[in-house]
């Protein structure tokens, strides 16, 4: 197989530190990418025949690191943090081909709809993060409740209007086929070391926008605390009580992808936010021309499920998700696989 447009990886490059978090030497990383860039006569992104956008989704310490809150093991036990290796060397033998980079950020504060903090029960408890799914008939039945202590920090103190969205929320979900309410554990939270990139992958992007003068192109998601927002392109629900627009799609976002000649999507969870992700970029593909989903390419290999031993396995739904994005026309790939050789992606 050819191996057109395929570079050695770095010498900085240490798989072993892929559980680490470690300050990138910027300055240092800075001049070796310089010299890399022209030992290996590497031309600036902006004279791309082709724009090839890499999609890192939320590869951040909470995710990836296993003492951080919603380490994504996978049913290995390692998942992210193999993924994360996969995916560091994919960037640096592609550094030539890769126009951008744009890791998304989930970013969340304290009191959000997802967070134990914002629910009590008639006895005032909580509900335990990472194990309660909250439905429409908890809510009708008055088993949870929005907790009217936090009213005043998000709502103005407008209980009654929070308590309506809690309703309109849960219904929407339920009504739009999407996953129920889940009580995650406080995670990704923005000012904290869990929200930023874990360092392995923040040193590649670093070192591929300093060889290819491409800015990284972050993209955060997450911020309102009245909605989950699994994928980057849309928050799961848009509207409050009487169908009202509340907040909007990252419809910026979605014409930089529509408008690359590529997209290379992978990061965490495959069951969660990259599936997420992924169907809303469908969405959009199929509003427009659903022949540009050929254009999207899915590294199956550098991502991995949600599970959470003797709680709940998504692996199932992830996999059934992948293959109805085959069957819509992206192409499922291995990091591994040269380039060049994936179906329809011509880099001459």
């Amino acid at each position: 197989m050819s191996q057109l447009n395929t570079l050695p990886v770095p010498a900085h490059f240490n798989p072993a530190r892929a559980n680490e978090v470690y300050r990138v030497g910027y300055q240092g990383l800075a001049t070796e990418a310089a010299a890399w860039r022209k030992q290996h006569d590497i031309r600036p992104a902006a004279s791309d025949r082709k724009v090839i956008t890499l999609m890192p989704i939320d590869c951040q310490n909470t995710f990836c690191l296993p003492e951080f809150e919603l380490f994504v093991g996978g049913q290995s036990g390692t998942g992210a943090i193999d993924d994360n290796v996969r995916l560091t060397e994919f960037i640096y033998r592609n550094l030539g081909v890769l126009t951008k980079i744009t890791p998304t950020m989930d970013t969340h504060l304290l009191m959000q709809i997802f967070h134990s903090i914002f629910w009590v029960n008639e006895a005032g408890e909580n509900p335990e993060p990472n194990a309660t799914v909250i439905t429409l008939d908890d809510v009708k039945a008055g088993t949870w409740k929005v907790n009217p202590a936090i009213a005043h920090s998000i709502a103005r103190g407008n209980y009654t209007a929070l308590q309506a969205h809690a309703m309109h929320y849960v219904e929407k979900l339920t009504d739009d086929g999407k996953y129920p309410l889940m009580i995650w554990g406080y995670h990704a939270m923005l000012g904290g070391i869990g929200h930023a990139l874990t360092s392995i992958i923040e040193e590649a992007c670093f070192f591929h926008a300093v060889v290819r003068h491409s800015q990284t192109g972050f993209e955060t998601k997450g911020g309102d605390p009245l909605t989950e927002n699994y994928s980057v392109l849309r928050p799961e629900v848009l509207t409050t009580t009487g169908d009202k627009v509340r907040t909007q799609k990252n419809a910026m976002f979605i014409r930089t992808l529509l408008e690359s000649d590529a997209v290379i999507i992978a990061g965490q969870a495959k069951s969660h936010c990259v599936a997420w992700t992924i169907a809303d970029l469908l969405d959009e593909i199929n509003a427009q021309d659903p022949t540009l989903a050929k254009k999207v390419y899915l590294l199956e290999d550098c991502t991995s499920p949600v599970v959470i031993p003797g709680v709940i396995d998504f692996t199932d739904q992830a996999n059934e998700a992948f293959q109805r994005f085959a069957d819509a026309g992206m192409h499922v790939v291995q990091s591994t696989d040269p380039i060049d050789t994936w179906p329809g992606l011509n880099l001459g």
